[in-house]
Parts: structure tokens; sequence; C-alpha cells
């Protein structure tokens, strides 16, 4: 760990948490607009278990699980909307026939995106049959039936965002991970970012949640996306925060310098961070959750325009195009366990605000 220069940012909520065993480590980098983070900060270690230590690093690997859903699908399902080969309002029967069932042929892929499609929050499809088997797990969440009408109400949906990640790859007629890979990634120079890394990496990526009393590392912890192959639109992906941070600021920079590598038109990027779901019960715009929904992880700062996602491994991003300012906190709290004391919703809050006092309540940032 280097050590900091003087600043009104803290990294005592990270120092904290670690110390009290809610997470074995974590990296922090945040800015406003494009170039350097004006912060970064990494502590505590990748793994940390009877099986072995291993320091965190600016270079770690994390599995980013439901950050997947707003850095690989919705970009890629936006650029889609952008070329004009899907549109928002089109009903997903036409671009994913498979897609089935009572009242779906209402469901809209702006709804897939909003999550006010009526499928449910989450379904276990990785015990629908004996062994993994990819097809059998995607012709199951395709098949899955609405538990509402469709746009009467807001449910954070994994299932939704796997049926979206099949759209977007059938529209494209190539495979969801390449996909993300020619859209999102290589436009951005995610070079250490993609879905099923390669074995060689292991020693760079941070353990998550043991089973059978070993670690995951570099295996997915999601365990639909494991029966999907390693590769949904809900989770998957793999990244380093190097990667998350060209991300945030490529939408929290504006129309130029790293926004341009997104290539979506300005009106699509501001209704991406629009409301979708005024008058139900969640504050959601396309893929990105908004302030005051109720999977806020913004702190006490953080502006009203702000907008953000979070990771059931320890991951969280966060955008606010007002300022520019943006942060990607990553962690493997998993590692530790499922447990409520092994939380980081506290912890993200913490962290968040003392971001925004540091970037915009002037006090000087601090560069790693």
């Amino acid at each position: 760990m280097t050590v900091r220069q003087e600043t009104g940012w803290t990294p005592q909520p990270i120092d904290d948490a670690i110390a009290r065993g809610v997470i074995p480590g974590a990296v922090l980098a945040a800015g406003i607009g494009g170039g350097r983070p004006a912060i970064r900060y990494v502590a505590g270690h990748a793994q940390r278990d009877r099986h072995g230590q291993r320091a965190m690093s600016a270079d770690t690997i994390f599995d980013l699980a439901s950050l997947t859903k707003v850095v690989a699908t919705t970009p890629c399902a936006l650029r889609l909307v952008a070329a004009g080969d899907i549109g928002l309002d089109d009903q997903v029967q036409r671009y994913l026939p498979d897609f089935d069932g009572p009242g779906k042929d209402r469901v809209t892929v702006r709804q897939l995106l909003a999550h006010t499609s009526g499928l449910p929050a989450f379904r276990p499809y990785h015990g629908c049959v004996p062994k993994p088997d990819p097809a059998q797990a995607r012709a199951a969440a395709l098949a899955e039936p609405l538990i509402s009408a469709p746009g009467s109400t807001c449910c954070y949906s994994d299932v939704g965002f796997i049926a979206l990640g099949e759209l977007c790859a059938a529209v494209a007629r190539c495979g969801l991970g390449q996909l993300v890979r020619e859209l999102v990634l290589e436009p951005l120079g995610m070079d250490g970012a993609g879905y099923r890394p390669a074995a060689g990496l292991a020693g760079r990526i941070a353990a998550t949640e043991p089973v059978g009393g070993v670690a995951k590392v570099g295996v997915v912890h999601d365990e639909n996306a494991a029966a999907l192959g390693g590769i949904g639109g809900h989770a998957g992906l793999f990244g380093t925060v190097t990667d998350l941070a060209k991300y945030a600021a490529a939408w929290a920079a504006g129309e130029s310098g790293p926004a341009e590598a997104l290539r979506l038109p300005g009106w699509l990027r501001a209704e991406a961070l629009r409301c979708q779901t005024d008058g139900l019960a969640g504050r959601r715009g396309l893929g990105w959750g908004l302030r005051r929904d109720r999977w806020d992880n913004m702190g006490d700062g953080w502006p009203a325009t702000g907008a953000g996602h979070t990771g059931f491994t320890g991951t969280s991003l966060s955008i606010d195009p007002g300022s520019g300012m943006w942060a990607v906190l990553l962690t493997n709290a998993v590692h530790f366990g499922r447990g409520p004391e092994h939380s980081v919703v506290g912890l993200r809050g913490q962290v968040h605000a003392s971001i925004a006092a540091a970037l915009l309540g002037g006090a000087a940032p601090v560069t790693r």
C-alpha cells in the first residue's frame, strides 16, 4: 500500500471494514471527467483463507457480478438501438420468438432495461437440469412466466437481463461475449475485462465464495451465469478497476473525450439516465439505478443526478453526469460469506460520501 498524499479524502471506512473482517480487501478509483483518477486506493487481500493469502493490487481482476448488467448488456442494447437494429419500444418477441408465454407478447425492450417487464427477480436455473447445460438453462429463462403485467411494477430482475442478453446476441447474430467485446470493451480500451477469464490469470483474480471449503477463483460466482456457460446478460463479466474507471468516465464525462468511445448519441445517453419508473416502486433508468432507488449505492453529498449499479460479490460503480464525478469500488466481500456481517451497503454509502466531499467540496484529491 503506497502512502497517500495530504487530502480531504480518507480511506478510514475501507480500512475499518477490512480490520473488522467485513471484507478481505478493496480497490477504489474515483475522479471527475476523463483523465487519470483523482483518488486511487488499494488495501487488504484478494484471497485470505486457509489455502493462502494474496495481497490486493491495482490490477486485481474482480468477478463483477451484476455490474455486468450496466457495463456489458445495457451498452450493447443501447448501441443496437442507436444503430436502428432494435427499438426501445419494440416487442421483445419480435427479435426473440422463444420469449414466449401469457402476456409476454406485450413486453418491450425498454421494459427489460428498466426492470418493468413483469418478470420475477430470480429463478434458480442452475438447478433445472442434472448437469450444466447452457441451452436448457437459456430455454428455461426465456420461458419464465410473468408474475405481473408488463409496465405495472418495478422488480429488479436477473431473468429480464438474461433475456436482454439473449436478444442482443440474436439481433447481432453472434455470441454475447463476442458482442460485448466488439461494442464495449475494445472501443473503450477495457483490456482486462471479459467473460470466462483464462486459467493463467488465476493469480490476479480476487477470490469469491468458498464452495466445499475451496474459494472460487476465476470461476463465475453467480450460479445461473455458470449454468449459462459463464456468459450471461445478468452476470459473468470480470474486470479491473482500470477497466471500470474507463467505463464510468465515459458516462460521466459529457459529450467529448472518453464519452465518444461509447458511440451513443446524446439523446440516448440522456434517456438511459432518465427515470423510466415514475409512479412505480423504484427509480430506474435504462439499466442504471438512480438516486433514491431501493438499490441506490450513493451516499450523502452525491448529486441527485447520480446513477449507479452494484454487484452481489461486493462491487459497485457510480456516475454523475451533472458534475462529471464517478467512482468505482470493488471488493470481494463474498469471499468471507453471504451473511449480513459482510454486507457492504453501509461501506458504499460512507465511501461515496467521502468522495463527494473531497471532489465536490473543495478538498484536495489524493493521487495514487
